[in-house]
């Protein structure tokens, strides 16, 4: 045989050899790889001091090997050989300070039992996990959508800086594992719907018409996740006081706007409805030993109505941090929260909008130019979803009947109306703390945001007017990029 027939040979031998070795990990295994990445990256993470986040540090990946056997600086465990990568460690460690997350209790929520799997109502590809304790999530997320969220973090950073109220996602982590030939990029989020009480209604919500409707393999499984037309046919809006729907919907418009300026569009409002019932047991089955979420501001009662000097959150044991609301007779907790925000309004999307546009109604479609799907997004959420009591209308309500809108069409600005001896002022996110906002004289609960968008929205409008959504252009919001 011949040299070159003899390593061809040889070479034949180690291949078949290393595929018998190369095993593809269990979804067990897999879960468990996850976890003690997860808890090897934090417990690193702790030998480094406490230091401002640098602009550099958001570009950080430390990478590490962790084989089964274990070596000097890695512990040994029965799963597979894998490869570990944490990203931007030092600035998510300040995210998680930011939330009062402590480094033992993140630890406690990750590693002390088995993470559990949920189904996913999306299109996407993704798999969930729901730590035990019911307060993180753990989602895969592909390449692009982790490359486009690192890009994110300086942005994401200031937004959290300035306004830890908010319905977006609260990241906590993103980790790249390669485990078993299988790679696997998963990010850590706050939980949006507690276990620990049944949600009789689950939607997700974008603000479009086409294909919104939850198919039938959904609407089979025991908590099927229902859409927009399933919302309209099924509810006529969720009522709220005066001041809890002007609170939410500010948030809600100021999360829209930090949105828009990324770029970002096709996202979801993920709704949890929770029927209260007089009688006991309305608990869900898995949450009942929960206290209540202790991460800061992860409710959705926190994320609207907070007050940022208060150095615990206060949740109600029978609550879980839902907001009050009505419909007809019934009364309700909501669960909500921003989610699916990884989606830019790149080339690929721009070709999918074009494309539906000349089949379908464009406005109708879910993909759509950031700012004109952000305006969809508020407007539906403010007339058709979310509704407010309102109570007996007085003098100022037919003075604010009669009030005349000026519509500026060079910034495509609607001013709110002026009383006489007040000064014409530009329309920013600083007004929207105003008193036009507001049900009551006292101060507004949600904290001030910078100048992410120009936009005026009038929350104080009679129950036969509808509010009004605007937006500045797309040079204008480039600005916060």
């Amino acid at each position: 045989m011949s040299t070159a027939a003899k390593d061809s040979a040889g070479s034949a031998a180690r291949g078949s050899k290393a595929t018998k070795d190369f095993k593809k990990p269990t979804p067990a295994a897999l879960k468990g790889a996850i976890q003690l990445g997860i808890g090897y990256a934090v417990g690193n993470l702790s030998s480094k001091p406490d230091r401002d986040v640098l602009m550099q540090d958001f570009s950080v990946v430390e990478s590490v090997y962790l084989p089964s056997e274990g070596s000097t600086l890695t512990p040994a465990h029965h799963y597979p050989d894998f490869r570990l990568k944490t990203y931007a460690p030092l600035a998510f460690r300040y995210f998680r300070e930011l939330f009062g997350i402590k480094p033992d209790d993140y630890l406690y929520s990750m590693c002390n039992e088995p993470l559990i799997e949920l189904s996913n109502p999306g299109a996407s590809s993704s798999w969930f996990y729901l730590t035990s304790d019911d307060e993180f999530i753990i989602k895969t997320v592909q390449h692009k959508e982790a490359e486009f969220l690192q890009k994110l973090l300086p942005g994401y950073y200031m937004n959290l800086n300035q306004n830890p109220r908010t319905l977006l996602p609260k990241f906590y982590g993103l980790y790249y594992i390669n485990c078993g030939g299988v790679n696997v990029r998963v990010v850590v989020m706050n939980n949006v719907l507690p276990c620990a009480l049944k949600m009789n209604y689950k939607y997700d919500l974008k603000g479009s018409t086409y294909k919104r409707r939850a198919n039938r393999k959904e609407r089979l499984k025991s908590s099927p996740t229902f859409k927009d037309l399933d919302f309209q046919e099924m509810h006529e809006g969720l009522h709220f006081d005066a001041e809890t729907y002007n609170a939410l919907m500010k948030t809600l418009q100021r999360d829209c706007r930090v949105l828009e300026s990324f770029k970002i569009m096709d996202y979801s409002l993920l709704l949890g409805v929770h029927v209260l019932d007089k009688k006991a047991g309305s608990r869900g089955g898995r949450g009942d030993s929960r206290r209540g979420q202790k991460v800061l501001y992860s409710t959705a009662l926190e994320s609207i109505q907070g007050n940022a000097k208060d150095p615990e959150p206060v949740v109600d044991d029978d609550t879980m941090g839902g907001i009050p609301a009505k419909h007809k007779d019934e009364k309700l907790l909501i669960f909500l929260g921003i989610i699916d925000i990884l989606q830019s309004y790149r080339f690929i999307k721009k070709v999918e909008h074009s494309w539906k546009a000349l089949v379908y109604d464009g406005d109708t479609v879910s993909v759509h130019r950031p700012n004109f799907y952000a305006d969809r997004f508020l407007n539906f959420m403010g007339t058709t979803v979310f509704k407010k009591i309102n109570a007996l209308r007085g003098t100022s309500s037919k003075r604010k009947r009669g009030s005349l809108y000026a519509a500026k069409s060079a910034s495509q600005e609607v001013l709110s109306p002026l009383r006489p001896g007040e000064e014409k002022r530009t329309q920013s996110m600083d007004h929207l703390d105003g008193k036009s906002f507001s049900s009551s004289n006292q101060p507004d609960l949600v904290p001030k945001s910078s100048d992410l968008a120009h936009v005026s929205f009038d929350l104080d409008c009679p129950r036969d007017e509808e509010p009004i959504f605007s937006s500045q252009s797309d040079t204008e919001m480039d600005v916060y990029l």
